[in-house]
């Protein structure tokens, strides 16, 4: 039975919260999740690519951690052992899905790396609604560049860019080595570039538009403009 908690700090150690988690401590429970929620959702977000199923997983990760919270061993940080559970639990749902093929391990037994065939809070006081407006609408755009993102490149990049995770710590809670993590990383910052860059391309035909209304106005004026002049000259020479 979960009991009530003195504090609902976290603990220093991380093997302390474990114990009274374990023990039945919900305030220390309801701080772990509370400080990790924004992280864990991401990754699970990284993966599925859906609010509502990354939100399911993270309940669903949070009781598996509950339920083995006491064979938790400390060898790693609290914070990469439930990083590895929401993994898992994210990588159980895409499976029974059957939209997206995925190649698991990343790392094949020959040390190659493998990739799936997919395809910070901004302070926005004393911004316009237009400015706010802009701002979610290139946020938008590059969460949906980001899912676009074959998922190896796209949960590196949310654990380094997104979470500003270092790469030993991406690397523990992926379980593939740092090189792994640099070159996906890169790659990922790549594969953005070059998309957002395609947009752009396809765009600039489009910027200063001049057409409709503003065509129509300005052969109108031009035109009323050279029959005034034609027959200003017409009257010229017949006086």
């Amino acid at each position: 039975m979960f009991s009530p908690s003195v504090s609902s700090q976290l603990p220093s150690s991380d093997a302390e919260l474990a114990r009274r988690i374990a023990r039945g401590d919900v305030g220390a429970f309801e701080s772990l999740m509370r400080h990790n929620n924004q992280a864990l959702f991401r990754v699970a977000r990284a993966i599925l690519k859906d609010d509502a199923d990354a939100e399911d997983v993270l309940q669903e990760a949070y009781l598996a951690a509950y339920r083995s919270i006491a064979d938790f061993r400390a060898d790693a940080k609290i914070s990469t052992w439930l990083t590895r559970i929401v993994i898992n639990q994210a990588l159980m749902r895409l499976r029974s899905r059957h939209r997206e093929r995925i190649v698991v391990p990343f790392i094949d037994r020959d040390g190659n790396e493998t990739v799936g065939d997919e395809p910070a809070s901004l302070d926005e006081r004393g911004e316009s609604p237009e400015q706010s407006a802009t701002r979610a609408d290139i946020r938008r755009l590059l969460e949906r560049k980001i899912d676009a993102l074959p998922v190896a490149f796209r949960m590196v990049f949310v654990l380094r860019e997104v979470e500003g995770q270092s790469v030993d710590e991406t690397a523990a809670c992926l379980c593939i080595p740092a090189a792994t993590v640099r070159s996906r990383s890169f790659r990922a910052r790549a594969l953005l570039r070059e998309s957002l860059a395609s947009d752009l391309d396809m765009e600039t035909g489009d910027v200063f538009n001049f057409g409709g209304e503003c065509c129509d106005r300005v052969v109108a004026w031009v035109l009323a403009r050279c029959g005034a002049l034609a027959a200003a000259a017409a009257s010229l020479l017949t006086s």
